[in-house]
């Protein structure tokens, strides 16, 4: 069985999506529903069962394999950057995932987690993604530190390359709308531009930068789930690997992909930035995707323009804006 922790949530049901059309429906999704609207993700997809995060970890702590594990996506986690619980980041994305982790390795299963972009703090020493740097790696937030200790963990641990720890940087697409205000800006657009026929982005406060000048890593959420289909087909390959485009845009080049997606001239306003973020706020990213060429993966990357559009016209623009098995 294939296990996917987060299956509900946004790259956790996407990856339900992708192994539906590998032909795979023996899958069990790990979550915890509560009273979101996240189980709508789930509508459309195939899977066998259906398991509660609590008692997905009884199992695996009584050294229990009911599930003859074949791989575990672990792509459950508080995602929040925004979430000052420190103790609740420790045991939820950090603890927890100690413990899958040396359930996949007692039973010879792959394992395939989701690190993050944010462990590399204000991208002082750079976005590669080699095993050596990151040691010296300073997040500016606690989700990202509970996200390098464990790469730090397994690093110490000699595991990095019998297991995947890949780091997103900023995903967008299909299935994140239960996500609040941790919605990817794409996705907060379109909403804001039918309503109010503008788009609002945050100034710049480095000279360097002009407002909208900030830089990120956008990727799409179906490269996300080939490249990580890639990994569950190539079983030799691990350690920690990058996951964006290589290619860093501005915010004023996702506004303005969003707006000729909606076939709209462009109407952007700069606000303030909130001040409880600017000191921890990221003005570039950009993914070092050489690593995972080297290993061999040939997911060509989605453009920002080409994401927007198929995102806005075919989902966000749809009646059922969720990705669905056919």
């Amino acid at each position: 069985m294939y296990i996917v922790t987060g299956g509900a949530g946004f790259i956790g049901s996407a990856m339900v999506w992708k192994l539906n059309q590998m032909g795979i429906d023996d899958i069990l999704v790990v979550d915890n529903l509560s009273t979101s609207e996240k189980w709508k993700n789930l509508v459309g997809l195939r899977y066998e069962d259906y398991l509660h995060r609590d008692q997905f970890l009884k199992y695996i702590l009584e050294g229990e394999d009911p599930f003859n594990t074949q791989a575990v996506i672990h792509m459950g986690a508080c995602s929040a950057t925004t979430e000052l619980d420190a103790d609740f980041l420790m045991e939820n994305n950090y603890r927890y995932t100690q413990f899958v982790c040396r359930h996949c390795m007692s039973n010879d299963a792959r394992f395939i987690n989701a690190s993050s972009a944010s462990t590399y703090g204000d991208g002082e020493y750079g976005f590669d993604d080699d095993h050596e740097g990151i040691d010296r790696l300073r997040p500016l937030n606690m989700y990202g530190y509970s996200k390098q200790l464990f790469d730090l963990w397994a690093k110490q641990g000699g595991i990095l390359d019998r297991i995947v720890s890949l780091k997103f940087f900023n995903v967008y697409g299909p299935n994140e709308y239960h996500k609040d205000d941790m919605r990817s800006v794409i996705c907060k657009a379109h909403k804001q531009i039918l309503e109010t026929g503008k788009l609002k982005l945050f100034k710049s406060y480095r000279e360097e930068y002009p407002h909208g000048g900030q830089k990120r890593d956008f990727v799409y959420i179906k490269d996300c789930v080939d490249i990580m289909a890639w990994f569950l087909e190539n079983k030799e390959t691990g350690g920690i690997f990058n996951i964006g485009t290589g290619t860093a845009r501005t915010w004023n080049d996702l506004g303005n992909a969003v707006f000729a997606a909606m076939d709209r001239e462009p109407n952007l306003e700069y606000i303030e930035m909130p001040e409880a973020i600017r000191d921890k706020y990221q003005y570039f990213t950009e993914a070092n995707m050489d690593k995972l060429a080297a290993a061999g993966c040939d997911v060509k990357m989605t453009s920002l323009e080409d994401g927007a559009a198929d995102y806005v016209r075919n989902y966000l623009q749809n009646d059922n804006p969720h990705l669905v098995s056919r």
